[in-house]
Parts: C-alpha cells; structure tokens; sequence
C-alpha cells in the first residue's frame, strides 16, 4: 500500500467516524484528500474499492440516510460502539512496546490532512465530535525537529545531509544515507551509511543542530538487504556496561533508571540509593539530566562532574 493510499483511507475512516450524522459521498469527496482531483467516474471506483479495503480490515461502514424524512440521499458512517477495540490489559513491558509503535504513525503531512478535513467537515455543515479520533490517534512524541525530514528520507531512500553537534564539540555536516529511524534507550536515533566516513553509524536526533537537506535524489541508494537496524544499533554500542554508579533517586521518580538497578535501597528520607552500570559517561550523564532534580549522582566522580557541566550548559541556554 503506497502512503498516499494510507493517508487517503485514514482520513476516509476519521471523516466516517468523526461525524454524528451519516456523511454523504459529496460531502466525503471534497474533504478527503485523495478524492477531489479524480474524474467522477474514477471518484466512484476508487471510493467503492476503499470502502470494500476498509471492511476486508472489519471496519463497521454503516450505509443511512442523511434526511432520514425524505429518504433520497444516502450517507456513511462509522459506528464508534463498533469500532473501538473492547479494553486491553496489558503488562508494562507490553505497554511499552505497543506506545514505542504507535508513535512511529504519526507523521505531520497526516496530522494537517487531517485537520483540513475536520474543517471542511465543519464548513459543510456537518457536526463532528474530535474525541472520536482516541481509537485513530497514535503519535510520535518527540520534538526533535529531525524526526519528520529523516523519516521520509528513509522512506523514499533519500541521502541527506545535516549539521551533527557532539557533546564538547562543534557542530560538523554530515553526509547520511538514512537506513532507518529508531527509538533506543529512550531516545531516537537515525541510522546508516556515513559517507564521510564510508561505514555505518548512529546519529542522535536531539544532536542534529540544524534543517535537514537533500543531498541526492529519492531512490539514491539501497539499503543492504541484511540490514537488521535493531542489531546495528546494539553493536554500535560499548558491548558492556563495566562502569559502575551510584544514584539517589526521589522515590516514584527513575523508574528507567531503576529497570537497571544492581541493587536499590529504600531511604526514609523519601530518596532510594539506587545501583547500576552504565557503558558512556556523557551518554549516562544525559540520563541523569533528563530527570531533572529527581536524580543526584553520588559516584563515580567523572559522572557527577560531567553531570555538573551539562546543567550549567542548560542554565546558561547552551545545550540541548
């Protein structure tokens, strides 16, 4: 399925589920994008094909009529009894893993088709109620102004080029031909070819200091086919944590942190000892960070002074 495709039958299911009453195909014509530039005997094959893909999905479209007196002029609509899932307990790793893939779906082109239909919904005439939009409303959340560019270059196997500013460093361009984009140890990363230095690496997001440009046309490059991104990212990694440090943690705060604890102790102060290795001393530092002024770092010196200089770089608006 191409993503035009994906983006027309997305914003077909929210126009459907979102209105009150049943939509009729006039109305769904202008505000689905995808729709309007078609001729009106090609509009009608497409439509039918989508609302046949949307019920092979069991997407409940329900047929009526929007001048339910009169009886003339039929509507759609989505049942939201009928297509909301029923409640899913999960366990907190599961969790975890089910909102890391919802935030991959959220994609910014989606998010203004969208909302242009909901508008053109409303200029009709037609009421709508935004809190159906919960069942069909994932999201990334990052605001690393490098996700969206980097994510479509991976798409459309686009290379890129961007300023990359390392901790203590000044920013450099880089030249990437973008293999995939991932979220790891709670970060996101993109990862690929480096043509500057002719292998592959990682690059963190929130490092990018600048736009995003094209460096090559779309198809410019082939990923290999036994790029498994996940195993790149691990072994461009430290292959062990030996380092080892000691947190105070305000308790109900860290609870990263603490997946990793070698041992915890629990203060009546309202603080944990907490206990655990880590590979990077700026990677863990920037943990630290994240946290703001619920984690102190004890030990190792060179961790607390690193920690140290990141918050003062914060305090004078000089870091990220």
């Amino acid at each position: 399925m191409t993503a035009r495709k994906s983006e027309r039958l997305m914003n077909l299911v929210i126009c459907l589920l979102v209105a009150r009453t049943y939509v009729t195909k006039e109305r769904i014509r202008e505000v689905v994008d995808g729709y309007r530039d078609q001729t009106d005997d090609a509009f009608e094959k497409m439509f039918e094909r989508d609302k046949d893909e949307l019920r092979d999905l069991s997407i409940p479209i329900e047929v009526g009529h929007v001048e339910k007196a009169f009886g003339d002029e039929p509507g759609y609509r989505i049942r939201r009894d009928l297509f909301a899932l029923p409640e899913i307990r999960l366990e907190p790793d599961e969790a975890a893993v089910v909102g890391l893939a919802a935030r991959v779906w959220q994609d910014a082109s989606l998010a203004e088709a969208t909302s242009g239909a909901l508008r053109k919904l409303r200029a009709g005439g037609v009421t709508v109620d935004t809190r159906a939009l919960a069942v069909v409303e994932p999201h990334v959340d990052t605001q690393d102004a490098a996700f969206d560019p980097l994510w479509q270059a991976v798409v459309t196997r686009t290379p890129v080029r961007f300023p990359y500013r390392r901790p203590g460093a000044e920013p450099a361009e880089r030249h990437l031909e973008p293999w995939g984009v991932l979220s790891w140890h709670g970060h996101w990363y993109v990862i690929g070819h480096d043509r500057d230095r002719d292998g592959v690496r990682m690059f963190r997001l929130s490092r990018v200091d600048g736009p995003v440009a094209k460096d090559g046309r779309p198809g410019g490059f082939v990923v290999p086919e036994d790029a498994d991104i996940r195993k790149l990212a691990a072994n461009l990694q430290p292959a062990a944590e030996k380092a080892e440090a000691t947190l105070r943690i305000r308790q109900g705060a860290g609870v990263v942190l603490r997946r990793r604890a070698l041992a915890v102790v629990t203060g009546d102060d309202g603080w944990d000892t907490v206990t655990l290795r880590y590979a990077g001393v700026w990677s863990m530092a920037e943990q630290v960070c994240s946290f703001g002024t619920d984690v102190v770092v004890q030990e190792p010196t060179d961790l607390r002074d690193t920690v140290v200089t990141m918050l003062r770089a914060l305090a004078e608006g000089g870091a990220e």
